[in-house]
Formats: structure tokens, sequence, C-alpha cells
């Protein structure tokens, strides 16, 4: 069993959750997630990790709810404890030193993108970083990206905050202006992802996207997490997370992703039906 020691709900219908895990925090880097399980019958779900503290023992994940599992998650308090947590997986990012490298963060996907800007900030390199929401209410991290980047943009879709614009418009000027720039990093939903690459190619700049496909076990066993780069099959829990987003076929991931909408829809109206749920839609 692994105990929550902090709860905050950073932005609507998004937590952070601090969780006691001393021997998964020794090993953690950045890049890398965990898989958890809430009780006996729940499923397994992949979650990035946000940030770690190897001296406290700590880590923190951020999700949004959006089905039964991360609502049963989001009504988790201070105390309780969650009964399975298998970790760390994936391999880690690869950090360079000394170099000018971009960072991109969309949604949730803000979370991850932390611990890999904060390693390539702490490794001496010159850290530009772009983070957007649909929102202002949406937005998450903004602090936190903003005090390990040398340069910050900011967008929301709807202009509600920063700059009106989706995160490629910043980050296709940012590569016209820095012909040294040597990686670009992303983390959001599959179509920005899809999008940043896109926008990226023309300039011939490598670009790492971190796959959100389907996971069970973790381990590449299931098959569950296959993706497509370069024509291949890879499992992204094993192979990745990360992966050269030119190579991925976001089709694909993005066909998979939705291969159980209806069923998941499902589970959580079952869910919401029961005799003494307390957790309801926020």
């Amino acid at each position: 069993m692994f105990k929550i020691i902090e709860k905050e709900e950073l932005a609507h219908t998004i937590y952070m959750m601090r969780l006691d895990v001393p021997d998964i925090a020794s090993k953690a880097r950045a890049g890398q997630f965990l898989v958890i399980r809430l009780n006996e019958t729940g499923e397994r779900i992949p979650l990035t990790i946000a940030d770690y503290d190897c001296d406290n023992g700590t880590i923190d994940i951020v999700f949004q709810v959006v089905g039964k599992t991360t609502e049963q998650l989001s009504c988790m308090e201070i105390g309780d404890s969650i009964q399975d947590i298998a970790g760390p997986m994936g391999k880690a990012s690869h950090i360079p030193q000394d170099e000018k490298v971009v960072v991109v963060g969309g949604g949730v996907g803000i979370a991850p993108i932390y611990p890999i800007t904060r390693a390539f900030h702490e490794a001496g390199n010159h850290v530009i970083g772009i983070i957007g929401a649909r929102s202002e209410n949406l937005l998450i991290y903004e602090d936190k990206m903003k005090e390990v980047c040398d340069e910050f943009h900011l967008t929301t879709d709807d202009g509600t905050k920063g700059r009106c614009s989706l995160v490629t418009a910043p980050l296709t000027e940012v590569l016209e202006k820095n012909k040294d720039v040597k990686l670009v990093v992303v983390i959001g939903p599959g179509i920005m992802m899809k999008c940043c690459a896109e926008a990226t190619k023309p300039f011939g700049v490598k670009t790492m996207v971190s796959l959100n496909s389907i996971m069970v076990d973790g381990t590449g066993m299931c098959g569950a997490c296959r993706v497509e780069v370069g024509g291949e099959t890879k499992f992204a829990c094993a192979d990745g997370p990360e992966f050269d987003g030119h190579q991925v076929n976001f089709g694909l991931l993005m066909d998979r992703l939705r291969a159980y909408t209806g069923k998941e829809k499902q589970a959580l109206d079952d869910f919401h039906s029961k005799d003494g749920c307390k957790c309801q839609t926020k």
C-alpha cells in the first residue's frame, strides 16, 4: 500500500498527488512513468512522473479526470493508500549538456515536461519553454516552468491568458530565430504532438514526443501499447515512452486511443449509477 501525503487541485478537473514511495523515488528519472492500481478490482493505468524527490522519497503524479479510474483517484484524500504502484518504468529522457533545447507542454502534458525541463536546466542547457492550454482555467505549472526556462512562452486557445494561439506558432517562430536549437521535446495530446512534429520537420531539428498509448502491464508483455515508429512496431512502455516524433504514425496512435471510448463511457456511467458512490463528475 502506498500513501497519499499531499493533494492539490491544480485546475478544473486536474489534480496533483504526492505519493510516499521511497524505493521508487530513489530510482526515478525524468521522462519515466508509473503504473498504478487503486484496489483489487481496479484497472492498471499509466501516469507519467510529474516530479520526484529522492531525498524525501516522494513522487508527484498529475492527472485529469476523464474516466472511471481517474475519477476514483480524484476522490481519494491525504492519508488514503493506493494498493499497487509499479515503477519507475520506461526509458529516462536523454539529457544533453550545454546545448540549446526547446520544450513544449500542452494541457496535462505540462506536468511531465516539467522534470525534463528541470533536468535540461540543471545540465547547463539553454532552455526555451513553451506551454499551452485550451483556456486559463486549465493551465498548470506556469510558475514552475518559468523557474527552469531561460526563455518562456505561454499560449491559450481562447486567449484568456498569454498569446491567443496554438503552441505551434511560437514553436515555429523560435526555430526561425534560433538556428542552433539541437533538440525539441513535446508532451501533450496526440494531435498537438503530431502538429509540433510537423512544425519542426522543415527545420531538421530532432523532435522527441512522449506517447500516451493504452497500457496494461507496462513491461512489454501484453502488447496493448504497441505503436508504429519508422514503419516498425514498438512498445511505448518498454521501448519508450519517448520516440522520434518525425517517425511516429500518429494516425494509428490516435485510432488506438479511441478504440475503447464506448466501453470507457459505459464503465463511468455504471460507476455513477452505483448506490453510495461518492464520486460525481466534477
